[in-house]
C-alpha cells in the first residue's frame, strides 16, 4: 500500500544545496577525492568559551523544557545585542528563538500566509525561501536583480512586483548567494516604496550581518526604516558569525502579535530550542567578540583569493562579493560548449554537473537561486582547499570545446 503524501508537498523541492552536498558525499564514498563547496558552513570551531559554557551547564544543571519563544535570559541577551549593534529597542515579548533562522522564517510564514498570498523574493534568493512559501500555499514572486544592478533590488523593481495579494517582501542582508550589501540609503529608498503599501510585511534576514567586507558598515533594515517597525521582522542567529551551524539557534525580533503567533506555532511543533543550545547562544552573544572579527578577516582573505583566481579563468566572471561567504560565479560564456565526451552544456545545472563529474568540485547551479547562468561555491573553507578547487575548475573549463 503506497503512503499517501500530502498534496501540498507536490510543488516543494528538497534543498538544492543539501542535494549537491549529498551528491558530493555519495561520489566520495566511491573513493573519489571530492571538494564539497555546496554548503555554507564555516570550517572554524565555535569560540572556546561558548563550548565550555555549554559543557559546564549540561554537566551541572538539569536541562528542562524552556518557554516556546526562548529562555528569558537568552531573549535579554538578544535584546541587548540589537541595542548594542543595531540601535534597535525590543521588549522580551517582541523576540522569539527557534531552531535556526530557517525555522524562524518557517514559523513566520506558517503564522501569516494564506492560499494565494504572494511573497516577493528578489532573485537570486536563498534556496529555501520559495519552497517554504509554496508549502503554505503562497506564491513566490521572484523579480530578477542582476549583476548589472549589483544583485540589488531597486525601488522600481519592487514597485512593479507589489500587488494587492502581496503579503511579504524578503530581504537578505548581506545576500546569499550574491554577497550583495545594501547601504542605508538603498534600504530607505525601498522603505519609501513600502510606505505606500501598508499591507506588505517585511522580513529582513540578517544572518550574515557580521561577514561584511572592504570596511563597509552593516545597517539593519530596522535601523534604516524605523517607520516600518510595526510590520518588520528582523531575523538573525548564531550559525554564521559564531561558526555554530550545528547548534541550531536562530532568533527574530518584530511586532508582538506576530511573535506571539510564531511562538504558538513553535509550541505545537518542536516545543522549544534545546536548553543547552540556548545557553551556548547566550554565551556567544554576551561573551568576547574577538573570534567574530577573526572569522570575518579570514573570510575576506578567502573572498580575495577566489575573486583573483576566477578572474584568470576564461569563460567565468565574478563581481567581488561584498559580504557573506559565497562566490556567485557567472558562467554565460560556457553555455553552449561541449564536454570532452561530447555532451552539451545547455545551462548552469549542466555545468555544475560537469564540474562535479570532471573536476570533482561540488557547487550549486544558479537555477536553484532563481537567476541563471551562475553557480555558487562556498568560500567558507580553507585557502588551501579553495586554491585546489579553483585550479580544478580552471582545468575543467579549459577542456570544454567552444
Amino acid at each position: 500500500m503506497m503512503t499517501r503524501i500530502a498534496g501540498r508537498l507536490a510543488a516543494v523541492k528538497p534543498s538544492a544545496s543539501m542535494a549537491v552536498s549529498q551528491a558530493a558525499k555519495d561520489l566520495a564514498t566511491t573513493g573519489v577525492d571530492v571538494i564539497d563547496l555546496g554548503l555554507g558552513e564555516p570550517d572554524f570551531a565555535a569560540p572556546a568559551h561558548v563550548t565550555e559554557t555549554a559543557f559546564k551547564a549540561a554537566r551541572e544543571n538539569r536541562m528542562l523544557y524552556t518557554p516556546a519563544p526562548g529562555t528569558p535570559e537568552l531573549r535579554r541577551a538578544i535584546a541587548a545585542k540589537f541595542k548594542r549593534e543595531n540601535a534597535l529597542d525590543f521588549a522580551l515579548d517582541e523576540i522569539a528563538v527557534s531552531n535556526g533562522a530557517k525555522q524562524i522564517i518557517f514559523n513566520a510564514l506558517m503564522a501569516t500566509v494564506n492560499d494565494g498570498d504572494e511573497v516577493i523574493l528578489p532573485a537570486p534568493y536563498f534556496v529555501s525561501y520559495p519552497e517554504m512559501v509554496k508549502l503554505f500555499g503562497g506564491v513566490p514572486v521572484t523579480p530578477a536583480c542582476g549583476a548589472e544592478d549589483g544583485f540589488h533590488l531597486t525601488p522600481e523593481v519592487l514597485e512593479a512586483a507589489i500587488t494587492p495579494k502581496t503579503k511579504w517582501l524578503f530581504l537578505n542582508l548581506p545576500g546569499n548567494p550574491s554577497g550583495a550589501v545594501y547601504s542605508e540609503e538603498q534600504l530607505q529608498a525601498l522603505g519609501a516604496v513600502l510606505a505606500r503599501h501598508p499591507h506588505v510585511l517585511i522580513l529582513s534576514d540578517e544572518i550574515y550581518e557580521h561577514i561584511i567586507f572592504d570596511g563597509r558598515a552593516f545597517v539593519s533594515f530596522g535601523k534604516a526604516c524605523p517607520d516600518l517597525r510595526d510590520r518588520s521582522l528582523i531575523v538573525n542567529g548564531v550559525s554564521k558569525a559564531y561558526a555554530m551551524t550545528g547548534w541550531r539557534v536562530g532568533y527574530a525580533a518584530g511586532p508582538k502579535d506576530l511573535i506571539k503567533a510564531m511562538s504558538t506555532v513553535q509550541s505545537q511543533s518542536c516545543t522549544s530550542v534545546s536548553a543547552v543550545a540556548q545557553i551556548a547562544a547566550q554565551a556567544a552573544l554576551e561573551g568576547p567578540q574577538g573570534e567574530v572579527a577573526r572569522f570575518r578577516e579570514a573570510f575576506e582573505r578567502r573572498r580575495d583569493l577566489v575573486v583573483s583566481a576566477i578572474s584568470a579563468i576564461d569563460g567565468l566572471t565574478l563581481d567581488p562579493p561584498e559580504g557573506a561567504f559565497y562566490a556567485y560565479i557567472g558562467c554565460a560564456a560556457v553555455i553552449g560548449t561541449t564536454t570532452p565526451d561530447g555532451a552539451m552544456i545547455a545551462n548552469d545545472s549542466d555545468f555544475a554537473t560537469y564540474l562535479l563529474r570532471e573536476a570533482h568540485v561540488a557547487g550549486v547551479p544558479g537555477a536553484a537561486y532563481g537567476l541563471s547562468p551562475f553557480f555558487r561555491i562556498s568560500t567558507a573553507t580553507s585557502e588551501a582547499v579553495l586554491k585546489d578547487a579553483i585550479a580544478r575548475i580552471a582545468a575543467a573549463v579549459s577542456r570544454l570545446k567552444r
